[in-house]
């Protein structure tokens, strides 16, 4: 049951972004043979005036066609409504409206999640700062701190006397601060872990990029609770907000990848992986179902702006080259690099789904 529903969402993103070009290849009058949800074998096909839809059996994915691309187009070589004769703008535009059309939708979720469920208020402070994530091969990890953990002393600070909102924000600026100073030096912590065991941890800071970190992030320790939205303003002002964090959780994500490609590649999860996350978060709640939707919709937009061949960014990287040019590159230059991209692509999806199933079945993750 959890499992249909993670995929269900995923397939309703993937609807999402391939409307997003159809609409606007539609609204530009642009031809359209194919709009496919899915690859593989047809389930459901129904023949329009001009464009066949279809359902297949994998809903991992999803394209729309063009006639441009077939051998026995029915149209006129040189007609002005086949994609490839359009102006780079009008094509720049169709590339780009998956993306748009994710963006969007991820925002809309968000809406509908603050004005069906409420907005997150805090219930309750609790002693201590919380530590939500910890990266791996930290300094962080490596001194044993664990997701989850609460920061109850730091050096001489004492974070036990926290109350209210104002003090755990203070707290969590004062253990910040603490870290950016104390480059290579060793900071005893007294950890909260489970339930009531306390353990005492050293990490050592470690200067990265700009800054002297540990790896992990930070929480005020607080529960919340959903109440009802005041005002419209509200629910569409906490959406924003929402937004934001979730954009910015991504983009951090796709950095640290980036980054620290070596230790943070088997994290990457497949379509298999995703699933079960939404799986997982199907069964928890339905605020954090709105929350993975939202996470993902963004996700497949950020991803699919990276100029790589086969994905919606190597066609817009192409479509600007040419715009600079002042013509088209060669059509057997272009068609050979999307045939390989889309081939790389391809494989590292088959090797995800062998990862994350394996992981699965083993129990690793």
């Amino acid at each position: 049951m959890f499992i249909l529903i993670s995929i269900a969402i995923l397939a309703l993103l993937i609807l999402v972004h391939e409307a997003g070009h159809f609409a606007a290849a539609k609204l530009q009058g642009i031809h359209v043979n194919r709009f496919s949800l899915g690859f593989g074998p047809v389930l459901w096909r129904y023949q329009g005036k001009e464009t066949e839809y279809a359902i297949r059996a994998l809903p991992l994915g999803g394209f729309v066609g063009f006639p441009d691309e077939d051998e026995d187009c029915p149209y006129p070589k040189h007609d002005p409504d086949l994609l490839k004769n359009r102006p780079v703008l009008d094509r720049l535009v169709v590339m780009v409206a998956g993306v748009m059309a994710n963006l969007v939708f991820a925002y809309l979720v968000l809406v509908l999640m603050f004005a069906s469920m409420g907005i997150p208020s805090v219930a309750r402070i609790h002693p201590g700062i919380l530590i939500p994530q910890v990266m791996p091969e930290s300094p962080a990890q490596v001194a044993g701190l664990q997701a989850g953990d609460v920061v109850l002393r730091a050096a001489d600070q004492d974070y036990t006397t926290v109350a209210d909102e104002t003090a755990a924000l203070s707290a969590l600026n004062n253990f910040q601060e603490l870290i950016r100073s104390s480059e290579n030096q060793p900071i005893l912590l007294e950890v909260q872990r489970g339930e009531g065991d306390t353990v005492q941890l050293t990490v050592i800071p470690q200067a990265r990029e700009d800054s002297v970190v540990i790896g992990v992030s930070l929480s005020p320790n607080q529960e919340t609770a959903l109440r009802p939205a005041e005002s419209l303003g509200e629910i569409f002002s906490e959406a924003g907000n929402a937004y934001q964090r979730v954009v910015m959780l991504n983009v951090n994500g796709l950095r640290q990848l980036l980054q620290n490609f070596q230790s943070t590649a088997t994290q990457v999860s497949g379509p298999v992986g995703i699933v079960k996350i939404g799986a997982d978060l199907a069964r928890d709640d339905a605020a954090s179902l709105f929350n993975f939707t939202a996470l993902i919709s963004i996700n497949l937009a950020i991803l699919n702006l990276l100029p790589l061949p086969a994905l919606d960014g190597g066609h817009i990287a192409f479509l600007i080259l040419e715009g600079i040019r002042g013509k088209r590159l060669p059509k057997h230059l272009e068609d050979r690099v999307m045939q390989t991209g889309l081939v790389l692509l391809l494989g590292l999806g088959v090797v995800l789904i062998f990862k994350d199933t394996i992981a699965i079945v083993t129990g690793s993750g």
